[in-house]
């Protein structure tokens, strides 16, 4: 690239769905330094626009300073604020006869066959999102189940409501989830859902996508082992073997609701410039995102990146917050190191491990192929045994859900010894020292 390097860049386009690497990046941004981002909402809106063509509406990619394939990007989130004032969310039903077999990617209008239309919005409810060239219903998904939900000024809670209330939000929907002015995303409030009234949320805003661009044009939320599978033999533009998915995907697609501010994510680089993206923000979520979406938010994200050479990762790593590590993976306190070296002594055990936490996400069709391949990531990187990672999380770290059916972090306390073999050592220890 032979644009200037700058040292902040604010970022407020978007891809239309697809991840692709043959496309101009922003940027580039020098390493060490800052983007600020815009985000649209996730799942939801871009659900019901079926010209988007990936099942999410993430920021354009953006070109990091000297980061080549084999390298991998630190991403510290230093800030996430939500700027929506409402949402709707729910479990979803997709209609067949509006999709090419997969509706987050290849919807079609049920009446005149057109794929991927663009709509229109007429009025609010399920029927409101209308096709363009003729005018039937176009929507590829609705709730089974679902909420409007509104935040507190604090930003510390949500409450769903009533239908009146919903209907309210409904007709003026951009305004209510503050989309971004280049999204072209319906949104999801116009549907105006009311099976949940009166329930309280406690927000803890994420990033449902944080990752580097794929090495093949890829939907954006079929970034990852679970949702990528459904690319697999598939009938569209975008099918894969599941060889390909494995060598191209980055994982970006994480719903891990850990990824929060204070949080260090690590990224695989596999394209030139790495091509930062993000999106998807979240205002809540347990773990597991069980009913398969939760409250989709526009919001502002304050990242600083840096590049680490060569360091020939296959997948995400993260390092979470103090406060969100495993009980089991806390770093130890003195107390407790006293009570080591008590036994220690007693048996002659000549050396007790210095260790720190980390967590390798992993991913695949189901949530035991997610954890093997986690466990895998884990041992490969370090060059040791599976086993050992296995006996590793199990006294002193866990496996947690990020998303079901297929997204897993593996979080251990690592010696550290294995640390200063990688070039990871410096900044793990700075992150829990």
């Amino acid at each position: 690239m032979n644009k200037t390097v700058v040292e902040t860049l604010f970022v407020n386009q978007f891809v239309d769905g697809i991840l692709d690497p043959g496309k101009e990046m922003l940027g580039p941004v020098k390493d060490g330094g800052y983007i600020i981002a815009n985000t649209t909402p996730g799942c939801w809106g871009p659900m019901i626009t079926p010209s988007i063509k990936g099942g999410h509406e993430v920021t354009q990619p953006v070109y990091v300073e000297g980061a080549e394939p084999g390298d991998a990007i630190v991403i510290r989130i230093n800030s996430i604020n939500v700027t929506s004032q409402a949402t709707a969310s729910g479990n979803d039903k997709m209609y067949e006869d509006r999709a090419d077999g997969d509706g987050y990617v290849a919807a079609k209008c049920p009446e005149c066959g057109t794929k991927n239309p663009k709509t229109v919005i007429k009025g609010i409810g399920i029927e409101a999102i209308r096709c363009v060239n003729c005018g039937a219903d176009a929507t590829p998904f609705v709730f089974t189940n679902g909420y409007t939900m509104f935040f507190g000024e604090k930003g510390d809670i949500g409450l769903t409501l009533t239908q009146e209330a919903a209907e309210t939000i409904a007709k003026d929907g951009r305004e209510y989830m503050k989309t971004p002015e280049a999204s072209v995303q319906n949104p999801v409030v116009t549907f105006a859902p009311h099976d949940l009234v009166g329930t309280m949320a406690r927000m803890r805003p994420f990033l449902g996508q944080l990752g580097t661009t794929p090495s093949r044009p890829t939907p954006d939320s079929h970034n990852a082992g679970d949702f990528g599978s459904f690319l697999v033999g598939a009938t569209h533009d975008y099918t894969s073997t599941q060889e390909e998915l494995e060598t191209h995907r980055t994982d970006g697609h994480l719903d891990v609701n850990r990824v929060r501010a204070g949080a260090v994510l690590i990224c695989p680089v596999k394209v030139p410039g790495g091509g930062v993206y993000l999106g998807d923000m979240h205002a809540m979520q347990g773990d597991g995102e069980i009913a398969g979406h939760t409250a989709d938010v526009a919001g502002i994200a304050h990242l600083q990146v840096h590049v680490i050479k060569d360091l020939n990762i296959k997948g995400p790593i993260l390092l979470p917050n103090i406060e969100d590590l495993p009980y089991t993976a806390k770093p130890f306190t003195q107390e407790e190191r006293q009570s080591a070296q008590q036994i220690a002594e007693k048996w002659n055990v000549a050396k007790i491990e210095d260790s720190y936490p980390i967590s390798f996400i992993g991913s695949g069709p189901n949530l035991n192929d997610a954890t093997d391949n986690g466990l895998t990531r884990a041992a490969e990187f370090f060059g040791v045994t599976v086993p050992e990672i296995m006996n590793r999380s199990t006294i002193t770290g866990a496996i947690e859900i990020g998303r079901h059916p297929g997204v897993v972090t593996v979080t251990f306390l690592v010696p550290e010894q294995y640390l200063k073999k990688t070039n990871l050592f410096e900044l793990v220890k700075n992150q829990y020292g």
